[in-house]
């Protein structure tokens, strides 16, 4: 199969070419696993933590990708959850030990045997990959293989986010960065919370006018202070400077979420300027939120097609992989972007 992989850690910055086209076996798949024949693959900034070294991947050759959508091609002897031929899709979830006092009260993204798709077992930039088939997803029929791409992280960390702020309709959200997951995160925001005003922050003019065009009563700089102040907030930056500039937009006992995996170093110094009754007294609260749950894929796939919520994709071919990270790395963002494969 033709597949991106990834050989060695890098920077995006000396290196715009940090995947290289190779031919690799076709997976085959065990017992209880399914082999999927991709059809796209959302490209999302954790790629770019793996490339650059923030969560490495523990081996190389590597093939990144996971939000990835596409058809059965065959079933493992003991696997009967799928049919050939069935639309499936594969998250950053890769595995749990399913044991361990995590697992067993729901919470396998905290699991310490937690695999990752792309990271710890090769993912969709590929023509094929397998998985464990009670880790793969039906995808409602509305959407296309393109749009149900970024539902599977994108969508699902962002619903996870927004569970996490304990936001109740009414009360004022905030967004920090307005990248693939944000966007979600708004449309969800307005079905589930109507009567919730979203402020957006982003430093591209492109990204705030993209804000109030899906709805954002206000959409503002990074550094600029809200018209009101805000009881939660969602900040989805590789950055630390978002982090410190929203804690002062904060409500007295507000509390914002971290949705990233890792952070960037390039502005850790931003951090000195915390001044503690600015930006962390009157009981606010910061959490950080860590991968996904079989379950937050499930119930955000449900919830997606209901409303419906479809995100915004900008597509690349598989072999175009490098030229969309790149991109991603600049913040020449609109939506999602996507790689259609087997086309």
């Amino acid at each position: 199969m033709k597949a991106m992989v990834l050989n060695k850690i890098c920077n995006l910055e000396e290196n715009k070419n940090p995947l290289e086209i190779a031919n690799l076996p076709d997976p085959v798949p065990g017992e209880k696993e399914i082999l999927v024949r991709v059809t796209a693959c959302g490209v999302c900034h954790t790629e770019l933590d793996e490339i650059e070294g923030r969560t490495p991947p523990p081996k190389f050759p590597v093939v990144l990708g996971h939000e990835v959508v596409g058809r059965v091609e065959e079933t493992g002897s003991k696997a009967d959850k799928f049919k050939i031929g069935d639309r499936v899709g594969i998250g950053w979830i890769y595995s749990a030990c399913g044991g361990c006092k995590f697992c067993l009260k729901g919470d396998e993204n905290l699991c310490e045997n937690f695999k990752a798709t792309g990271r710890d077992a090769n993912g969709g930039y590929a023509e094929y990959t397998i998985v464990l088939e009670d880790f793969a997803y039906k995808i409602p029929d509305l959407f296309s293989d393109s749009e149900a791409a970024p539902l599977l992280c994108a969508g699902a960390i962002g619903y996870r986010s927004l569970r996490l702020t304990g936001i109740k309709d009414g009360q004022n959200l905030g967004l920090t960065g307005f990248g693939a997951s944000a966007h979600l995160v708004l449309k969800m925001a307005r079905h589930k919370y109507p009567k919730s005003n979203v402020f957006v922050f982003a430093r591209s003019e492109k990204e705030r006018d993209f804000a109030k065009e899906l709805g954002a009563v206000w959409a503002g700089g990074t550094e600029e202070e809200s018209p009101e102040k805000l009881d939660c907030m969602i900040d989805t930056t590789p950055a630390w400077k978002p982090i410190v500039e929203a804690l002062k937009n904060l409500e007295g006992g507000g509390r914002l979420v971290i949705n990233a995996i890792r952070k960037e170093d390039r502005d850790k110094e931003y951090l000195v300027k915390l001044d503690y009754p600015t930006h962390l007294w009157l009981e606010k609260e910061i959490k950080s939120v860590a991968n996904v749950t079989r379950r937050d894929i499930s119930e955000f796939l449900e919830l997606a097609g209901q409303i419906p919520i479809k995100p915004e994709v900008e597509e690349f071919t598989l072999e175009d992989a490098n030229k969309a990270l790149v991109e991603l790395k600049e913040r020449k963002i609109r939506g999602a972007k996507v790689l259609r494969i087997n086309l």
